[in-house]
């Protein structure tokens, strides 16, 4: 098997769903809320493991629909739908698969990576997938060509608002690790679980650093600022 696909930020690729569990542990260890929230696996070449966590945990992405991969005659949404996703899962490289890409042959849809969406979800409309059943006699077309874009968690993500949606969870330690915020850097990224590329940083809900906490911290010490400066 080739080495770890290292994917441009934004580009072209193909989006399947599977069904995950509400409450279910993925493959890297993110908390059970994080699946009140829209979550993908990624294709193994590009999440960079072949079990447990790999450098693509964490990370988030927006998924823009194209068009589905067969459909005759041709299906053209009228609009275009996108949603901000969570990588907290692997999905397995099979030869000639969706997730069977690597750094030197696509899949048979011709892209490199794949997203499988976890839908059916509280998190995502029913309709996110526009169809034509009336047409075509089914709803689901299966595989779409899509654009991903690499989007910060913070500021996209719709569970970035919940705490208890980031992070791994406390009691997997070190067989865990879901940065609420991955940058590339090795203090907030997932090493290659399968490359023993030594530990994770610590991202269990109590040490990955969120935001909502990092925020009440710099309150706090606004407000003993201003207290002490008063006293003068």
């Amino acid at each position: 098997m080739s080495a770890w696909i290292q994917y441009p930020q934004t580009g072209l690729a193909t989006l399947t769903h599977y069904t995950l569990p509400a409450g279910y542990v993925a493959s890297c260890g993110c908390t059970p809320d994080s699946t009140k929230y829209p979550t993908a696996a990624l294709s193994q070449m590009a999440y960079g493991s072949s079990a447990n966590y790999g450098p693509g945990c964490g990370w988030c992405f927006k998924l823009s629909l194209l068009n589905p991969l067969v459909s005759t005659p041709p299906f053209v949404p009228s609009k275009t739908k996108s949603i901000v996703v969570k990588i907290t899962d692997l999905c397995p490289f099979t030869q000639g698969g969706w997730c069977g890409g690597t750094t030197n042959s696509t899949n048979s849809a011709g892209a490199q990576l794949n997203f499988d969406l976890a839908y059916p979800s509280k998190a995502i409309p029913d309709d996110f997938f526009p169809s034509d059943e009336k047409l075509y006699g089914y709803k689901d077309f299966g595989v779409w060509n899509i654009t991903y874009e690499s989007v910060s968690c913070y500021s996209s993500w719709a569970g970035s608002v919940n705490p208890s949606a980031l992070g791994s969870v406390r009691a997997l330690e070190t067989s865990a690790c879901c940065p609420a915020e991955p940058t590339g850097s090795s203090e907030d990224t997932c090493p290659s679980y399968s490359d023993k590329n030594g530990l994770p940083p610590d991202t269990s809900t109590k040490g990955s650093g969120h935001r909502p906490t990092q925020r009440i911290s710099s309150l706090l010490i606004s407000a003993l600022l201003i207290s002490w400066i008063q006293s003068f």
